[in-house]
């Protein structure tokens, strides 16, 4: 009897005949270029034998070269059609009580599940002339697990650790990023029908969908990773899904100062700022580690303080105990019940909050934010957009304005000299690194003009030839005008911290 939800989940509709119709040997038919592979093979083998041991002529490399990648594509062409074939043999011929089996999801089933699929693909095997070795015999089996429970090839990026985002440009250009830096990963998918299969895996469970009419959509996957999905006709290169994973341990501080992120005056100056209840806005380009840095000042929480977390996609993973995290809701299909990151702000305020996390502000809710930040929510924490802490004035300017309220520009700089006490400014290096380039005093306003004062800066002094920065950390000499304020949080900071110009590597 087959299996509709193994259908649906391998995307197959009915099977066109069943595997017994077909002939007994279900290997690979020859094909003109598998001649043409053998005849280069063994042309190959004759130039080599014809050297002797002598030097290889250009003629013979380039034969053995050419032989090789024609095996290799043809080796991957062979096992995806023997993964095909699984998947419509196990499609036929599960039992109900393997089927039960296999859609548990249980960890402690798993290997009882690949021993189900290990006996179809045994089976297959045994009628079939092209032989596996015993590693590509348990990536089969893997590969096929992972189709049927998973979410296919994405499966094994997601496993990896080392990976922190995955790019698809289409079915054949899976990208990764690996420290900082993007490469080209050997991951593909069969077709663009394949890789819509793989989306429509992603946004069942989360109930929502992606179509030719509603082509964009962003959502979180299970673990916490943030999903952006963008499909044709808007996008010109077949379905296009952005992942940036989400950290399954929770990052310290520790682990700043040991990336080279900041250094140890610093945090524990930024440890200072949050327990002392001041308001602090971490700005930076996309990628540059922006909510990696507001996750571990969230950290120096004090565990006895409610705090209110609101985020498009719940990406902060706070420890204390007493946290609400709120997410924001895209519209429906009818394009209402669409719930923001403002109506979120506006309803945290009346939820009794010692402290408020904004995930990121963008627009009309960073004057919500404002105004929490001067009528007595201290302590605030967000992020934003910006290249430069000059910049993010500039942004917050506008950002306010986007609200639908005319206010004059003196009016909302006051606003914003007011309420932000420090600004971290994040920054990623061209060798991939993160960094905090600037901690910022905002002092108050001089005029129209909001006055700023660095307190602590990156210097970068080189790129070395494997394109490494190499730079320092250093203090400008100034002390904040908050310092009575730190005090009076019971915090000593001793003044050596802020001596002019003392240096301190820049770890990486």
């Amino acid at each position: 009897m087959k299996s509709r939800s193994l259908l649906e989940r391998l995307g197959i509709n009915e099977a066109k005949g069943s595997l017994q119709e077909r002939p007994a040997s279900i290997g690979l038919e020859e094909s003109k270029e598998g001649k043409t592979l053998q005849e280069g093979l063994h042309s190959a083998q004759s130039l080599l034998s014809a050297s002797k041991g002598g030097p290889i002529k250009r003629e013979t490399r380039v034969a053995t070269a050419f032989a090789a990648r024609q095996n290799e594509t043809l080796q991957e062409d062979t096992l995806r059609q023997l993964k095909q074939q699984i998947h419509q043999l196990i499609v036929e011929e599960i039992t109900p009580e393997e089927e039960k089996l296999l859609l548990q999801q249980d960890k402690g089933e798993i290997e009882r599940a690949k021993n189900i699929i290990s006996s179809y693909c045994q089976r297959i095997l045994n009628n079939s002339n092209f032989t596996v070795t015993r590693g590509d015999r348990f990536q089969l089996i893997d590969d096929i697990y992972d189709e049927l429970l998973g979410l296919g090839p994405l499966e094994s990026l997601l496993q990896d650790d080392s990976v922190t985002e995955i790019m698809i440009n289409g079915p054949q250009n899976v990208f990764v990023e690996r420290q900082g830096k993007i490469m080209l990963s050997n991951v593909t998918f069969h077709d663009e029908a394949h890789l819509m299969g793989i989306i429509e895996r992603i946004l069942v469970p989360l109930g929502r969908h992606v179509d030719e009419s509603s082509p964009l959509v962003d959502a979180r996957l299970a673990d916490g990773s943030r999903v952006n999905i963008i499909i044709p006709p808007l996008s010109l290169v077949g379905p296009t899904v952005t992942i940036r994973k989400f950290y399954r341990q929770r990052m310290e501080v520790a682990d700043l100062i040991k990336a080279g992120t900041l250094n140890e005056n610093m945090a524990a100056f930024l440890e200072a700022c949050v327990k002392s209840r001041l308001n602090i806005l971490v700005s930076g380009g996309t990628g540059s580690g922006k909510t990696t840095t507001l996750n571990v000042l969230s950290s120096f929480v004090p565990a006895d303080e409610r705090i209110i977390t609101v985020e498009d996609a719940a990406e902060l993973k706070l420890q204390q105990r007493h946290v609400v995290t709120l997410e924001a809701r895209p519209a429906n299909l009818e394009g209402r019940g669409a719930i923001t990151i403002r109506d979120l702000v506006r309803n945290s305020l009346r939820m009794r909050p010692d402290r408020i996390i904004v995930g990121e502000v963008r627009g009309g809710e960073s004057l919500d934010m404002l105004q929490a930040m001067n009528t007595g929510h201290d302590g605030s924490l967000t992020t934003a957009h910006a290249n430069s802490p000059r910049d993010l004035l500039s942004r917050l300017e506008t950002m306010v304005l986007m609200a639908g309220m005319e206010l004059p520009v003196r009016s909302i700089r006051g606003q914003v000299a007011s309420g932000i006490d420090l600004i971290l400014q994040q920054s990623r290096m061209r060798d991939g690194s993160r960094k905090i380039t600037y901690i910022t005093e905002v002092q108050g306003m001089e005029g129209d003009t909001i006055v700023l004062q660095d307190l602590f800066r990156f210097e970068q002094d080189s790129i070395d030839d494997k394109g490494i920065v190499h730079g320092h950390f250093t203090s400008t000499g100034y002390q904040p005008q908050f310092m009575d304020k730190i005090r009076l949080a019971g915090i000593e900071l001793p003044a050596s911290m802020f001596d002019n110009g003392q240096r301190w590597e820049g770890l990486r």
